[in-house]
C-alpha cells in the first residue's frame, strides 16, 4: 500500500521468506514458516471500484490453475468459496484481499500464502502442504513463477471486470462442494444447505428447503470428501 501511495503503477509482486506481522482473514493468526510462499500482488486501478471484489475469484482461479499445473493436473485440488485452495479437503493455500482509496482511483493488494514445505496444526480447517501432496520438495520460487504467469493470464481474461463471466465459469469448474451439503458460519448465524452455484456477483447461492439464500461472506465447511481409490 505504501508503494501504491508513492505512485507505483502496480502489477508488482513482493515476497518474503518469513513474515513477522502477517495476518489471516478476519484478523486470524497467520503462521509464516520459512520454506513456504508469502507473496503480495499490488494492482492499481485494475477495474472500476464496484468490480474490485471479483479480484478474489480472479486470484483464487489463477492460484488453483498454477498449483494444479505443478501437481500434474491433479483433480484433488479444488477451490473452496470464496478463495481457499484445498487438496483432498485440506487447505493448501489462501488469499486475502485489501483495498485502499487513492487520490485518483484505488489500489488492491492480493496477499497469497502457499504451504510449500510445511503446514500449521490446530487450524480452523485441516491443512496440508505441497511437499506432502507431491512427495517431493517444491520451492516457493517455482510456485511464484507459475502463479505470476497464471495471474497475468487471468487478469487478461477478466478484462477489468467485463470478462467476469469467463472467470466465474473457470472458478465453478474447480469449485469444492458444488452440489453438496455445506455449512456456512456467519457472524451471527450458522446456515446449512446445498451449495448451488455462485451468482454473477460471486455470492454463494445456498439452497435450503425454504428457498435460496445469497451469501456474501462467511466460513464454509464442506462435508468430508470420500476416500480416494488407490490402484
Amino acid at each position: 500500500m505504501q508503494r501504491a501511495r508513492s505512485g507505483d503503477p502496480g502489477r508488482l509482486w513482493i515476497t518474503a521468506e518469513r513474515q513477522s506481522g502477517g495476518r489471516g482473514r478476519n484478523g486470524r493468526v497467520w503462521t509464516s514458516e520459512p520454506g513456504n510462499l508469502f507473496a503480495s500482488l499490488l494492482l492499481v486501478d485494475p477495474a472500476p471500484p464496484v468490480r474490485a471484489a471479483e479480484l478474489g475469484f480472479v486470484t483464487s482461479l489463477a492460484l488453483a490453475l498454477s498449483l494444479r499445473d505443478i501437481l500434474g493436473g491433479d483433480p484433488a485440488l479444488r477451490i473452496k468459496w470464496p478463495n481457499d485452495i484445498l487438496y483432498d479437503g485440506a487447505k493448501l493455500a489462501g488469499v486475502l484481499l485489501e483495498s485502499v482509496a487513492l487520490p485518483h482511483g484505488f489500489a488492491c493488494v492480493a496477499g497469497i500464502g502457499v504451504n510449500c514445505a510445511s503446514h500449521p496444526d490446530g487450524t480452523l480447517y485441516p491443512a496440508t502442504d505441497l511437499g506432502t501432496v507431491a512427495g517431493r520438495d517444491i520451492a516457493p520460487r517455482l510456485v511464484l513463477e507459475a502463479l505470476a504467469r497464471a495471474m497475468a493470464q487471468q487478469l487478461d481474461v477478466w478484462l477489468q471486470g467485463s470478462g467476469f463471466a469467463a472467470i466465474r465459469a473457470g472458478w465453478l469448474a474447480l469449485a469444492a462442494g458444488l452440489g453438496a451439503p455445506i455449512r456456512v458460519a456467519r457472524t451471527n448465524e450458522t446456515l446449512e444447505g446445498v451449495f448451488e452455484t455462485i451468482d454473477a456477483m460471486g455470492r454463494l447461492v445456498l439452497r435450503q428447503p425454504a428457498g435460496e439464500r445469497l451469501i456474501d461472506a462467511g466460513d464454509v465447511f464442506l462435508a468430508a470428501p470420500p476416500p480416494r481409490a488407490h490402484l
